[in-house]
């Protein structure tokens, strides 16, 4: 069997067995975890983010390459979570600019767009790092540039992208010394190399293997929808009542005579409504707005060309039908707001209390996509907003949401929760954005964060044996410490990160710490760091039987 080209019939095939194939290997993924604690989430991660992509996939009915692609690369924008996740959509961002305005795509458009993937990909990374998902790209990407200077059958080439990919997949352990220490691969790059094994299989007609997941993708997406309509919406006072989504296919003629300019375009349509977000690319844009009058809002857009993917509903109708008649009066924007991240109900109540206006839950095992945190920063309803992540896993979807909002959102790179504490503890409402950002982002830094949780596999790691159900004691990211008895564990953390400068250590109950143990462990502080002020507040946070922070 040969394939000269394909069109974007065949390549949504392709990218709906891409999908359907890292949603069945998802927990698979989420396995190779280079640290030994139950938080694995790639494969989690990308399962969703691809999700998203596959919907949008799934109801543009186009033959054309280009709008398939286009579609794919929006719907992972917007449903991207985790660093993962949104290295996975910058990838098919630039696989979809790559392929540019053709129709069907032959072995060197392929060649071209996997190349321009891994460009795009590389370029949205501030600190690529070998060894991970990016260097399974280019190395495959690579490839495929090489296979279509002669080969022009589809199937070949895509054969040669997957065992590069599989064969780069392999090497990545000798690029990064922490996979080779615990004996994995990159876990993104498994993603990755999972989603191409999907698009071959597609090409050959080939059925895959079931996999390990149970993740049901017509379920996730249907839930998230169902979620944010109630959370966005009321009946009684909806001032806008139409969700209107449209996507403008840019057109030479238009764009020479009226040029378009996104943050221009992005605030006349605010005077339209609400709920607003726009995001263009080289070739499209794409507009979500709650508007009452959605012709004008088609209408401003047909100045940059044609009108595709149309879609209206009826929100006064749509609410009603799920949630009845709930009042939710709308108010004026406040002038700040702080949007953090937390996953526990006491950690919730403890930002709330210090400040926080909206607590997203989430965290190292659920981290919340783009769409989520730009859903929080629309019901913060704020003019300046403050986002803290409290996870290096969230930053890029958090940067992405700060870019795509309307209102002015700073990200204060905080990695933990007690980083994310101090933070608030820095903030001053009379101050500017500016200041409160630079003074958040420099209180995050001067405190010590320590966590204690249980190893899920045996494995070996900066010189620390590690055996399975032992406790351990990590210090700012690196495990430092591990026992198999967890107040031993605590003890011995503790000896890691306190001295004799130290003030406050501030104590965070998890859901697998007791009050008894709490209580044992103030009194052995007391006893040990008789200098040292001790707080404890129950933060019922999954995964860290004990959260320290150390100023």
């Amino acid at each position: 069997m040969s394939l000269q080209q394909i069109d974007g019939k065949r390549l949504a095939q392709m990218i709906l067995s891409g999908a359907h194939h890292l949603s069945n290997n998802a927990k698979r993924i989420d396995a190779l975890n280079v640290f030994p604690v139950p938080d694995g989430d790639t494969g989690t991660n990308m399962n969703l983010t691809i999700t998203s992509g596959a919907n949008e996939v799934k109801n543009i009915q186009s033959t054309q390459v280009y709008e398939v692609a286009q579609a794919f690369s929006k719907g992972l924008l917007m449903g991207a979570r985790g660093n993962s996740g949104v290295i996975l959509s910058q990838i098919f961002r630039g696989f979809a600019k790559g392929l540019g305005k053709e129709e069907v795509v032959t072995t060197k458009g392929l060649a071209k767009a996997f190349e321009s993937a891994v460009s795009t990909a590389y370029n949205a990374v501030m600190k690529p790092v070998e060894g991970t998902i990016l260097t399974v790209a280019k190395d495959s990407g690579n490839k495929a540039v090489a296979i279509a200077e002669d080969e022009t059958d589809i199937i070949t080439l895509m054969e040669e992208v997957v065992a590069e990919a599989k064969a780069s997949l392999k090497r990545t352990p000798d690029l990064l010394p922490v996979l080779k220490e615990v004996g994995v691969v990159d876990s993104g790059g498994q993603g990755l190399v999972t989603i191409y094994e999907g698009f071959l299989a597609s090409l050959k007609g080939e059925e895959l293997p079931e996999g390990t997941s149970n993740i049901n993708m017509d379920e996730m997406v249907n839930a998230e929808h169902h979620k944010i309509t109630q959370d966005f919406m009321n009946t009684e006072d909806i001032k806008f009542g139409y969700c209107t989504e449209f996507m403008v296919k840019f057109e030479e003629k238009k764009v020479s005579n009226h040029p378009y300019d996104e943050e221009a375009f992005r605030q006349e349509l605010s005077n339209h409504g609400d709920s607003l977000l726009v995001v263009s690319d080289e070739e499209l844009i794409k507009v979500h707005i709650h508007s009452e009058y959605p012709g004008e809002c088609l209408t401003l857009g047909q100045r940059y060309g044609s009108l595709i993917n149309m879609k209206i509903e009826n929100m006064r109708e749509q609410h009603t039908a799920l949630v009845g008649k709930k009042e939710n009066k709308s108010k004026e924007p406040v002038e700040y707001a702080i949007v953090t991240v937390a996953m526990g109900e006491g950690l919730k109540e403890l930002l709330e209390s210090l400040g926080a206006s909206v607590v997203i839950q989430g965290g190292q095992t659920m981290n919340p996509s783009t769409q989520d945190i730009t859903n929080a920063i629309r019901q913060a309803n704020a003019k300046k907003v403050l986002l803290l992540p409290n996870n290096k896993n969230i930053f890029m979807a958090a940067d992405q949401a700060a870019e795509l909002a309307t209102e002015d959102v700073r990200v204060v790179p905080t990695k933990t929760i007690p980083q994310g504490i101090s933070a608030m503890l820095a903030f001053h409402p009379d101050h500017d954005l500016d200041t409160n950002q630079k003074a958040m982002d420099e209180a995050r830094k001067n405190v010590k964060t320590g966590q204690i949780t249980y190893a899920v596999r045996d494995t070996q790691m900066d010189g620390i044996t590690i055996k399975k159900d032992h406790f351990m004691g990590i210090a700012d990211g690196k495990i430092v410490t591990t026992d198999a008895d967890k107040m031993e564990t605590v003890k011995l953390l503790l000896e890691k990160i306190i001295t004799e400068d130290d003030e406050i250590l501030t104590v965070l109950q998890g859901e697998d710490g007791t009050d008894e143990e709490t209580q044992a462990l103030i009194a052995y502080i007391e006893e040990k760091y008789e200098d040292i002020e001790v707080e404890v507040h129950n933060g019922k946070q999954p995964i860290y039987a004990f959260i320290f922070s150390v100023e």
